[in-house]
């Protein structure tokens, strides 16, 4: 173990994990990143607009620039391709990360970058029209929906994005929101509110998906009355939220009711001694890519802070390997 022991384990693909990378090689840290892939949430993005230094880019290409980046330094693992399904303390403050390939690697600190992935209605039809309709990606699909009628489901940033999104093809939107005022940014509210061929839905509940081989419409009900109404469409993109990617690390770091890993906002740190956390899996309410590269950022330097000064903060490191 001692021959293959890392100074940090970096899990994640996105912004923050890019980030903690660039920095961790940077202070010449014994470096592994463990991802299913690059780019993380933003990589369905058509446009992003507000990536600092870049005017327009899209998912695609971050990703691409993130991966770059972290494969330019020295002294940096990848193991891409690859998820992380536990971790167990080991010996003398080590970690042992184990990954869905049967693969075990041990480390002095990790940095938990993880993301977040969609929230689901869980409701009928949504599985069984799954890519038949009901879609999350508004840059893979929304061309399919020309000319023709659809739903979106959701009041915040994503759901009015994919509004955005879908007029350029759709004939008509219908905006499905539980509650009775939208909750984006000022700017994609009136994009969306402002479109004639955008209708708002509020105070309802989604019950039922409905269709043949594909979708053909939805069942909602109306918070206030009750009454039962059905709504024809060719299709439904649901933009409800996001769930951390924090299962692998719940038992040893604390969270919130959500799932969040509760974090030092300062430092990057976790409950647990020698384990940081940065980005969308954190309780940081401001889910942004620029966030989290500054997350990542500052749990890589706490990384290194702590493998500097790891007898001061560590008592079991002074019992030796």
């Amino acid at each position: 173990m001692n021959q293959n022991l890392y100074d940090t384990i970096i899990i994640g693909g996105g912004p923050a994990a890019a980030a903690a990378a660039v920095y961790a090689a940077r202070k010449k840290l014994k470096t592994l990143l463990i991802t299913e892939k690059f780019g993380g949430q933003s990589i369905v993005s058509r446009s992003i607009g507000n990536w600092i230094g870049e005017l327009s880019i899209s998912g695609m290409e971050l990703s691409e620039k993130l991966k770059k980046h972290v494969e330019a330094q020295g002294g940096i693992e990848i193991k891409e391709q690859e998820n992380v399904v536990g971790v167990a303390e080991g010996p003398n403050c080590t970690y042992e990360v184990k990954s869905d390939k049967g693969s075990s690697y041990w480390s002095k600190t990790l940095i938990i970058a993880s993301g977040a992935h969609r929230r689901r209605l869980h409701i009928p039809g949504e599985d069984k029209f799954d890519g038949k309709g009901v879609a999350f990606c508004s840059t893979c699909d929304a061309p399919f929906y020309s000319d023709l009628d659809v739903a979106v489901a959701g009041s915040g940033n994503s759901a009015l994005e994919t509004v955005v999104d879908l007029l350029t093809y759709a004939r008509k939107v219908y905006l499905i929101i539980r509650s009775e005022r939208l909750k984006g940014d000022p700017v994609n509210q009136e994009k969306v509110t402002q479109s004639p061929k955008v209708q708002i839905i509020g105070n309802t509940e989604i019950q039922e998906i409905l269709g043949n081989q594909n979708v053909t419409g939805l069942r909602y009900k109306e918070k206030k009355t009750g009454e039962i109404k059905e709504l024809a469409v060719s299709g439904i993109f649901i933009e409800i939220g996001l769930i951390p990617d924090s299962e692998f690390i719940r038992p040893l770091v604390d969270t919130n009711e959500a799932g969040e890993i509760v974090v030092d906002h300062a430092t990057g740190k976790t409950s647990k001694i020698g384990i940081f956390a940065a980005g969308d899996v954190t309780n940081d309410p401001f889910k942004q890519n620029n966030i989290a590269a500054g997350d990542g950022v500052r749990a890589a330097l706490s990384a290194y802070d702590y493998v500097l000064n790891i007898k001061k903060y560590s008592p079991c490191a002074e019992k030796g390997e």
